[in-house]
């Protein structure tokens, strides 16, 4: 009989929470303006909003903060991530920021300019964000089997090459400095992209004299699906495949709080000299001293430890499996969502779950908002409100997928939690037919409306 997977770590301590009537969540709700965002955290059962920052630290990682060194330039803390970074990544250069879309900021200060085209795989919110603050333009190549939730294609966060070199034609390279490849492809579901594309990608792009540039907050969870479903990957360490992956760009942006298994933190990791100390006049400005970059040391330490511990096949055995427990679940269960299940989290089909919602109803955030209501667990929209408003015209922009995220924190939830999600998901999907009106929006930011955005029911 073959043994199921069974987490590599024991229970040290636990964190209270709390359970709400529906009656409380029903006003809790009322009063964040329908924005789960806005919820107290106080309010929430089961906190599937994101996977960002929310995990568990090993013993190890808690040990290594007690030997944080906390001076402002040079300290030990730095050299520890900046050794475990380069044996990881091979980059050799490397800016600490206090997070992920920090390091985007002080990166795409010095390469994105006014009319650049950014090519890559459905960039996400806060990278399309950074990208259009400085008025340029990004350019979806995902492949098209990525917007199809019931194929079973193994790497639907792909490059589409004939796309990418399509955007490459139309536009002088001068426009494009550098194409943007996301690992694992969240906003495509938490879909991993291959090497064999990674590849592929590299050498379009050499062509055509455009670097590639890793969005890699989620690269661990990614060579994990590289070493169990591409052929010729199988006998590789996750260390060597992401080593090989990494190899193929010039650089990379991390937030931390993904596969770093830390609750705060990010960098910039580079091949090149030159960038780097461009990119290290931006760190000064925003984040701090480029040996620290807005992180303790005591944070840097963790995080050194945690990229190690995250490249460990058991680790992401664990982490994965019960990702996938959950998407089968669903799935048994008759829930339409994306398949085959991602790395960090189960994402459903709001358009195929809630059909009688309209698109500018914001049928996703109504799922997302249904679920808190009947079992206090919160998730997030991943559909047009996310997709934000076209930065001409001001009109929404529909992406093809209209999906809701439940993202699982690293090594804090059981397998009872995921039954209990299930169960809850289960029910809202039993009372769908009654669902029939959504949201309209009463206030909203310029940019990254999601975050803050105010809702009101129709």
């Amino acid at each position: 009989m073959k043994l199921p997977y069974a987490e590599p770590f024991r229970i040290k301590m636990t964190e209270e929470i709390h359970q709400s009537t529906r009656a409380e969540r029903e006003q809790w709700l009322k009063e964040a303006h329908y924005n789960l965002f806005n919820l107290k955290s106080s309010q929430v059962f089961i906190d599937l909003l994101t996977d960002s920052g929310t995990g568990a630290m090993s013993d190890k990682q808690w040990a290594a903060m007690m030997t944080g060194d906390e001076s402002y330039a040079g300290s030990k803390s730095f050299e520890q991530l900046q050794e475990t970074v380069h044996k990881i990544t091979g980059y050799t250069y490397l800016l600490p920021t206090h997070q992920g879309r920090a390091a985007e900021n002080v990166l795409f200060s010095v390469l994105v300019k006014e009319g650049n085209i950014i090519p890559g795989n459905s960039h996400f919110d806060t990278t399309k964000g950074h990208i259009e603050f400085r008025k340029a333009h990004a350019v979806d190549c995902t492949v098209d089997e990525a917007f199809d939730i019931d194929n079973l294609y193994p790497f639907k966060g792909n490059i589409d090459l004939d796309k990418l070199e399509q955007v490459y034609q139309t536009y002088p390279k001068e426009k494009i400095p550098f194409c943007l490849v996301t690992i694992t492809c969240n906003s495509s579901g938490g879909q991993p992209v291959s090497m064999e594309n990674i590849r592929q990608v590299k050498e379009l792009s050499d062509r055509y004299e455009i670097p590639i540039i890793f969005d890699a907050a989620r690269f661990a969870e990614n060579a994990y699906f590289i070493k169990t479903r591409e052929k010729g990957q199988e006998n590789r360490t996750i260390k060597e495949i992401a080593k090989e992956v990494f190899s193929y760009g010039i650089g990379m942006t991390m937030s931390s709080k993904k596969d770093g298994l830390v609750n705060i933190g990010g960098f910039i990791a580079l091949k090149d000299e030159h960038l780097y100390r461009e990119a290290s006049n931006f760190t000064i400005i925003f984040e701090g001293f480029i040996t620290y970059g807005g992180m303790a040391g005591r944070d840097m330490a963790a995080l050194a430890v945690g990229l190690d511990e995250a490249t460990e096949f058991g680790y992401l055995e664990s982490r994965i499996s019960q990702v996938e427990y959950l998407g089968h679940q669903m799935m048994e269960l008759g829930i339409p969502v994306q398949q085959p299940i991602g790395g960090h989290a189960v994402f459903i089909d709001a358009l195929r779950f809630l059909p009688k919602i309209k698109r500018q109803e914001y049928p996703a955030q109504t799922l997302a908002n249904e679920i808190y209501k009947e079992a206090g667990i919160r998730c997030v929209e991943i559909g047009t409100l996310l997709a934000d408003r076209d930065p001409k015209t001001r009109e929404n922009r529909y992406p093809k997928l209209e999906l809701v995220r439940l993202a699982i924190p690293r090594k804090t939830y059981t397998q009872n939690h995921m039954d209990y999600i299930a169960a809850a998901v289960k029910n809202v999907f039993d009372r769908r037919s009654a669902i029939e009106k959504g949201y309209q929006i009463v206030w909203e930011p310029n940019i990254l409306r999601h975050f803050t955005v105010k809702l009101e029911e129709i």
